[in-house]
Parts: C-alpha cells; sequence; structure tokens
C-alpha cells in the first residue's frame, strides 16, 4: 500500500513536467519568415499566466464593452490590456495571499465555473522575470484575440456579462466565464489554448506557469518569431 501510494504521489509530481516535453501540436508548419509586427506579452506569476494584448485601435475596438464598465481605454496611458481565464471562486475571492480560504482551493483543486479577468496597464517591463514577449503575424494575431474573447460568456445580446461590483480595485474588472476550471482544466491550460490558436507550440499539458514558459522557449523561436503556423494548432 505504501509502495502504490509513493508511486501515486511520484507520478503526480512528474506528470507537469512530462505534459511539457510533449509538444502540441507534434509538428511544425514550416512557414517561418515572415513579417512579425503585433507584440504580445504572456505574464506569469507562480500560479497564474495571463496574457497582454497590445491597446493598439483594433484591439480597443474589439475590447471595447470594457468601457462601459468604467475603465479608460482612451486614456493614452493605457498601453497593454491583460486578459486572464481562471476559477471564479478563487479569482474573486482572493485578491491577495493574505486573503487565501480552504473553500475557494478546494472548488479550484475539483470543479469551479470560471470568469475572465480583465486589467489595464501602461508599460511593462519585457525584460525581467514572469514576462515572455513574443511577436506574431498580423493574421496569428487576429486569431488569438479571438481565441481570448472566446473565453467570455455573453448574454442574450452577444454581450459578455459582467460580474457587478466585483475587482481588484478601479483597473480591472471581472466577467462571466466559458467552461468549468479544475485542477486539470486551469488557467495555465486555457493561456496555452490561446497561444496554440496563433499557431504557437506549447507542451501537451501545462499546468503550471513554470511548464508552460520552458514549453514555449523550447519549442518556439522566441522573441520576435513568426507565429504564422496554420496548420495542426489543436
Amino acid at each position: 500500500m505504501r509502495r502504490r501510494l509513493v508511486v501515486a504521489l511520484v507520478l503526480v509530481v512528474l506528470a507537469p513536467f512530462a505534459g511539457a516535453i510533449v509538444p502540441r501540436p507534434l509538428l511544425t508548419s514550416a512557414a517561418a519568415g515572415r513579417e512579425a509586427p503585433r507584440r504580445i506579452l504572456v505574464l506569469s506569476n507562480p500560479i497564474h499566466t495571463d496574457i497582454a494584448l497590445p491597446a493598439d485601435p483594433d484591439v480597443i475596438e474589439r475590447l471595447g464593452f470594457l468601457s462601459s464598465s468604467g475603465l479608460p481605454l482612451s486614456d493614452p496611458a493605457v498601453k497593454w490590456l491583460v486578459v486572464g481565464w481562471g476559477g471564479r471562486s478563487f479569482y474573486l475571492e482572493t485578491p491577495t495571499w493574505s486573503d487565501l480560504k480552504p473553500g475557494p482551493v478546494l472548488r479550484a483543486l475539483t470543479a469551479d465555473s470560471s470568469a475572465m479577468h480583465v486589467a489595464i496597464a501602461g508599460e511593462i517591463d519585457q525584460t525581467i522575470e514572469g514576462v515572455i514577449p513574443i511577436d506574431l503575424s498580423e493574421a496569428a494575431f487576429a486569431d488569438m484575440v479571438s481565441a481570448s474573447l472566446d473565453g467570455f460568456a455573453r448574454d442574450a445580446d452577444g454581450e459578455p456579462i459582467l460580474i457587478e461590483g466585483r475587482s481588484y480595485g478601479p483597473y480591472d474588472r471581472f466577467y462571466e466565464g466559458i467552461g468549468t476550471f479544475n485542477a486539470v482544466v486551469g488557467c495555465n491550460t486555457w493561456t496555452g489554448a490561446v497561444l496554440r490558436r496563433a499557431g504557437l507550440r506549447t507542451g501537451w499539458w501545462n499546468p503550471l506557469p513554470q511548464s508552460l514558459a520552458w514549453s514555449l522557449r523550447t519549442f518556439n523561436d522566441l522573441p520576435g518569431m513568426a507565429a504564422t503556423a496554420r496548420d495542426g494548432r489543436r
């Protein structure tokens, strides 16, 4: 019995690393060398990843619904729109580590509804740890923005559903998300799926920010790669 428990624990520890070393997709298209004028950032902390989109006119237009929630998208100081998907309870009830409670953690490990978190940001230092700059072609960038927007649940009029009165501060908002959050399908697997829509390769399964970052750097030419692969994205 003890041996089985040890084996199970070893498998749990090794599974995220095993998932990272198998690329997804297995094969990549020979579409390198094209112009890659659009830069995004993958932002990570010890447990979570977000995608920062440039506050360019076309991005602001596609995320224009944020203005109605009070976010000042037209402010020239806004340089990035940071988008992430996560467990609803953990997101809303854990603004800081000091707010950590057993309930949201348990729901995050088992099953929880999801939420989208969007924040506006000024200049971001792209050279520090936890920031991965990635250059995309126009087509790949458009696909990735569409994939990000697919995470928002929508009302009968097709508008994203704001979670009223819940934010970490004046520069972020929460919206209802699509899908169920759990220990297997979490925020970092969502980030990986969105990046694959842009033609990037990731590990097959990346539950941790560290494994996602490692697979991005290992299987892609970063920074400045022309992520224009059009085949086998998923």
